[in-house]
């Protein structure tokens, strides 16, 4: 006989999904879970992105959980390790710590057809558990092109969620690929640091001013000492994106006028008109994510900046070749080219009902009832997973109502007596298909881009079509009859985690 042990809840990731299904889980009374975690600290992508510069751009009093306020944040838009910090806090501070295992990456998760059941195998070993809550996130795996000789540049590589702090960019030639969310960052914060900085372009991005200020000490002491002032401010932040959606969603036209600030925004910045027209997008504002910064295009306009606007299509030695023929010698070359969104590869990992893996499964498109479970996949209940992100507002208001399906998700399994629940396929097919259809007008699909949001058959599979409190009405309660009840648990042993098996 072999012991492996046994959990009812067996959470995937330490980020702000991990941690909140942490807390949810115990103030539900679950208190059988673990939290496994690859890295050695929690944080999640906030861990992972501590580039020069590396910031939210959502205001920081509703970029936080809601049961744990934050009084103290710095600014109105806080920085990676004023985030990182409040997450260090909120496991300490609901006893999560216990919990977690660190430097345990899931190597394979299947789905046991007979114990109804999850085996799990990590890199410190093998456990089970009734239920998997993936929160591995979207933004957690680096993507980086297949760029013909990248293997023989001399030197320094890397991407911007791997940042290299030991490599010193002091006086250095750099190429920064990509001008994403964390690009637009990176390059004012390194800017005067380096000799020349080379910024390949493919798309430029919609930029509009960052409206960030230090929060000062009596708004400070209001919040801690009254609350409601704190909720009063976060209510008011999120009734403002609110109201935003439906430009979004149902009239882009409406982003017209957010246009036209953009617009002015780039003219306060740069004077030359040749750059101008460089960084001056060509589609519709919103189509690709609407960013923040008030200081990157005056480093574009910097004596050592250039702005190449044609994609990396070659590196030959350490010189790096763009798709218009320009060439450059450079030192270091830093990739800010997003993730691996749409094809997440912990769907190469994980097992369902006959052995399919998700990635199998998701061939054509990613799909989920209710942004959280998917048919063949019992007892797996996503965090942040397909159709589920948002162009406007805080992903934590998302994360919040995933939880509240969590939670019910568990108590219907011990109302039940069910050893399992399995969304039926015709339920997540009609979820979906309601989704794609309301998505068919939103800026994201009409607004003349091509983005991340969108997969490799330019379907939609990232984003929310409507409000925050619409998808907590959706996420409130599940619905019974959009699953198939799986009985036949398998008898444990005792109190504790652990269960028998025949060794193989």
């Amino acid at each position: 006989m072999a012991t492996r042990e046994h959990f009812r809840v067996a959470v995937i990731g330490t980020g702000f999904g991990g941690l909140g299904a942490g807390v949810r889980l115990r103030r539900e009374g679950v208190t059988d879970f673990v939290i496994l975690e690859r890295a050695d600290s929690v944080g999640g992508t906030w861990r992972d992105n501590s580039y020069p510069g590396c910031a939210c751009d959502v205001p920081s009093h509703l970029y936080s959980f809601s049961f744990a306020p934050n009084p103290d944040w710095p600014r109105a838009f806080s920085g990676q390790p004023h985030i990182r910090a409040y997450l260090e806090r909120v496991t300490d501070i609901f006893g999560l710590r216990p919990h977690i295992r660190f430097n345990s990456e899931v190597e394979e998760a299947r789905w046991d057809e007979e114990a109804r059941h999850w085996r799990l195998r990590t890199a410190r070993g093998e456990l089970t558990a009734d239920v998997v809550v993936s929160a591995t996130g979207p933004l957690s795996d680096p993507r980086i092109p297949d760029i013909k000789g990248l293997e023989t540049f001399p030197g320094k590589v890397f991407h911007s969620s791997r940042w290299d702090h030991d490599y010193d960019l002091e006086g250095k030639r750099v190429a920064m690929v990509g001008t994403g969310a964390s690009a637009i960052q990176i390059v004012p914060a390194i800017q005067p640091r380096v000799d020349r900085l080379t910024v390949v372009q493919r798309t430029p991005p919609w930029v509009m001013p960052r409206m960030d200020r230090g929060i000062n000490a009596a708004e400070k002491w209001l919040h801690a000492k009254v609350p409601a002032s704190h909720k009063a401010r976060r209510g008011l932040l999120w009734l403002i994106r609110e109201f935003q959606v439906g430009a979004f969603v149902r009239r882009p036209q409406l982003m017209k006028a957010t246009e036209q600030i953009a617009r002015a925004h780039i003219r306060r910045g740069i004077k030359d008109p040749a750059l101008r027209a460089k960084v001056t997008p060509d589609y519709t504002i919103g189509c690709k994510r609407i960013l923040l910064s008030n200081d990157y295009y005056p480093a574009l306009a910097a004596p050592n900046t250039e702005v190449v606007d044609a994609g990396l299509t070659e590196v030959r030695g350490s010189t790096i070749v763009t798709a218009d023929g320009t060439e450059r010698e450079v030192d270091a070359i830093v990739f800010g080219t997003g993730f691996h969104v749409t094809d997440m590869p912990i769907g190469d990992r994980i097992h369902g009902v006959g052995g399919r893996t998700l990635a199998e499964h998701w061939k054509d498109g990613m799909a989920a009832l209710r942004g959280s479970t998917i048919d063949g996949f019992p007892n797996l209940v996503m965090i942040i997973g397909p159709n589920t992100g948002l162009g406007n507002s805080s992903m934590i208001l998302m994360i919040e109502s995933s939880l509240n399906y969590l939670a019910d998700y568990l108590a219907t399994l011990e109302r039940t007596g069910a050893a399992a629940l399995n969304a039926r396929p015709e339920a997540v097919r009609s979820w979906n298909a309601e989704l794609q259809r309301r998505m068919e007008r939103t800026v994201w699909n009409t607004g003349g881009c091509v983005s991340w949001y969108l997969d490799a058959s330019g379907r939609n599979t990232t984003l929310w079509p409507g409000t925050t409190a619409e998808f907590r009405r959706a996420t409130q309660r599940l619905k019974p009859q959009e699953y198939e009840v799986l009985r036949g648990r398998t008898e444990r042993t005792g109190s504790s985690e652990a269960s028998a098996e025949v060794a193989a």
